[in-house]
């Protein structure tokens, strides 16, 4: 029999293992973005795609370095908003980057709900009324995980090891087949729209790697977090890097340019026609599917419980915290999180949805890194990573800013209307608590 000193130091059988946050972390960034997005990039960027990729991908490196070392320091579920909390003395900064996080993973849900719709209506095939389908799909593929986020059924860590694999080997298989047929002349010259359009480009999809920062929500969770949850972030931002920029170059070498301005929305599945036929169009579209399914899943489940977390800390209305005794649902968050994408996804184009998901988390991690250097001290780090990734963060979002008033500006018009929205939404709740403490103190 082992002694119950060999017992205590074996880790908890319900831990997350160094493969499950990897696959977390993997299965969040890839997640259906690139499903969609990919087409955008290669309209931007041409033949210089793959490199867009690799830039937000060392964007991301840099800021997943600085979530590290905050996961390890503040083991929190609210992630950004409690390193937000901890780093400005302001209640109405964290408030504000609160209110960002909950409206950029609205905008991610929304892209992933879109990624659904499109490529289901393009396996349905559904002719002249594809805009009634697309609309029907999105919608009611977020009520369908509405319905069971409410029941209260969620993936455990080895499930999604599981889904992560499966998709990832489809990817892959895609990838190193494409290699073969990809044609020279569809690739070179390299920079066949200048070195602009793949700045540009870089920030427009960057969306595609959101999904490393929930890992830290799960640091109470996981084995050996002091360690596993630095490798887990870089790891899984490494192979999403060589994945996307592995089925970039296939997508560019195996489709024309009236192609992927033809079929931008699923231009993934167009590629693969090439080498795999029908077969390989529907493969693709299946993955997309059920990645963007598990995607809207998990990033609902996350979202909800995020605005109830906010509540108890006073920063949303305290109907946000609301939950069902029977198994601590947040009901309440949830309707709102998913009516408000529904609302969005509908009203709202993929270059609005993604142009907004964007530029939303590259603010968002923009302020983490600003949090990591004002909290250098505590974490025990220099200031060369977080200033890195800041520079390249506001950089980044300027570039992607002055685009969108040049060349799409009801996008711009769409974003600042929104960023207005949430600064009003803010002050007014903050006023609003000022007065009630007022009226308490009499």
């Amino acid at each position: 029999m082992e002694s119950n000193q060999d017992q205590n130091l074996s880790p908890a059988p319900d831990l997350l293992t160094l493969k499950e946050v990897i696959a977390m972390g993997v299965g969040g960034m890839v997640g259906g973005g690139i499903f969609s997005v990919l087409g955008l990039a290669i309209v931007e960027a041409g033949h210089a795609a793959p490199i867009a990729f690799a830039l937000s991908g060392i964007l991301a490196f840099f800021t997943g370095l600085s979530y590290a070392r905050l996961g390890v320091a503040f083991r929190s579920d609210g992630g950004s908003f409690t390193y937000l909390e901890h780093a400005f003395r302001h209640p109405n900064i964290s408030g504000i980057g609160g209110w960002l996080l909950l409206v950029g993973y609205i905008s991610t849900m929304a892209l992933y709900a879109f990624t659904f719709a499109v490529y289901g209506t393009a396996m349905l095939g559904s002719g002249h009324f594809s805009g009634a389908m697309q609309h029907l799909l999105e919608t009611l593929v977020l009520l369908g995980f509405l319905g069971i986020n409410l029941y209260g059924v969620k993936a455990s860590g080895s499930s999604e090891l599981i889904i992560v694999t499966v998709k990832m080997l489809i990817l892959f298989l895609f990838g190193f087949i494409g290699l073969f047929y990809a044609r020279p002349d569809h690739l070179l010259p390299f920079f066949n729209q200048g070195f602009s359009g793949v700045i540009m480009g870089a920030a427009l999809i960057f969306v595609a790697y959101e999904g490393f920062e929930l890992i830290p929500n799960a640091a109470n969770e996981m084995v050996d977090p002091e360690h596993n949850l630095h490798r887990g972030i870089i790891w899984s931002i490494c192979i999403t890097i060589v994945v996307y920029v592995l089925v970039s170059i296939v997508a560019v070498g195996n489709l024309l340019p009236a192609e992927i301005i033809r079929y931008k929305e699923y231009a993934l599945a167009v590629a693969a026609k090439p080498f795999l036929g029908q077969a390989g169009f529907m493969l693709i579209g299946l993955a997309a599917l059920f990645s963007s399914s598990s995607a809207i899943n998990a990033t609902l489940f996350g979202t909800a419980r995020l605005g109830m977390v906010m509540a108890t800390e006073h920063a949303l209305p305290v109907v946000f915290g609301f939950r069902r005794r029977q198994n601590n649902i947040p009901w309440v968050s949830l309707l709102i999180m998913t009516g408000l994408t529904i609302v969005f996804v509908n009203l709202a184009d993929l270059n609005i949805i993604s142009s907004f998901a964007s530029s939303t988390f590259l603010l968002i991690f923009a302020a983490i890194n600003l949090s990591a250097l004002r909290l250098r001290h505590r974490l025990d780090a220099g200031i060369s990573v977080a200033l890195f990734g800041l520079i390249c963060s506001l950089s980044s979002w300027l570039a992607l800013m002055v685009y969108l008033f040049q060349q799409k500006k009801s996008g711009f018009y769409w974003i600042c209307g929104l960023y207005l929205a949430i600064f009003c939404a803010e002050v007014l709740f903050s006023k609003r608590r000022w007065i009630f403490k007022e009226i308490e103190s009499l």
